[in-house]
């Protein structure tokens, strides 16, 4: 009985259920967030949510990442969360922020600062890191103003839970274009995208 009860619960959370259907649906959303920077999102993914992780940051995981992509997580990480990624993902979880294409960070966890993430190779500058890190909330908090490609004119964004010094962070990394890291921010099911084109104005 105690095997069989260890089975069970090493057995991971069930991913999406229509694996293919909802992937496409959650990469189009991730498209259309980064083509219109700071414009909020809704998910709603039929997957479980691991302990410790949000539902859109899980969905995010969930449809970009793979084999080749490793993914960094925070010290700390649930084993259900680990345990979650592996089985789905087939990602390699590695130790070090600098050496993973998608750094997922929960909230209340510490995130690394964006200028220690990979920003890519002059020469192929899409092989970057990704940042996916989860907030407090998204459509409250001190404002900014974002320009840049995407947007019409500009684009109001008010998020709560930031790391500190996050903009002063995100200008520097707006400089290194068109080298420099993507970033999504998540809260529950909601989601926005930071392209590295986004010029920020606080």
């Amino acid at each position: 009985m105690d095997t069989l009860l260890q089975s069970r619960a090493a057995v991971p959370l069930a991913g999406f259920a229509d694996p293919v259907a909802d992937a496409q649906q959650t990469f189009r959303a991730a498209l259309q967030a980064m083509a219109a920077p700071g414009r909020l999102f809704a998910l709603a993914p039929s997957c479980a949510v691991p302990q410790g992780l949000g539902a859109a940051l899980t969905a995010l995981l969930l449809t970009l990442a793979d084999t080749d992509t490793p993914v960094w997580l925070p010290p700390g990480a649930s084993a259900e969360a680990l345990a979650f990624l592996r089985f789905h993902c087939a990602s390699p979880l590695v130790p070090e922020a600098d050496a993973a294409r998608f750094v997922a960070v929960p909230a209340g966890a510490a995130a690394p600062a964006l200028t220690e993430l990979d920003a890519g190779q002059p020469e192929f500058p899409d092989r970057s890191a990704t940042l996916i890190l989860e907030v407090a909330q998204l459509g409250q908090g001190a404002p900014v103003t974002l320009r840049g490609p995407g947007i019409r004119d500009t684009q109001p964004l008010r998020v709560a839970g930031l790391p500190d010094g996050f903009w002063r962070e995100w200008r520097r990394n707006h400089a290194r274009f068109p080298l420099g890291v993507d970033v999504f921010l998540t809260c529950g099911t909601q989601f926005c995208a930071l392209p590295r084109t986004a010029i920020v104005e606080e």
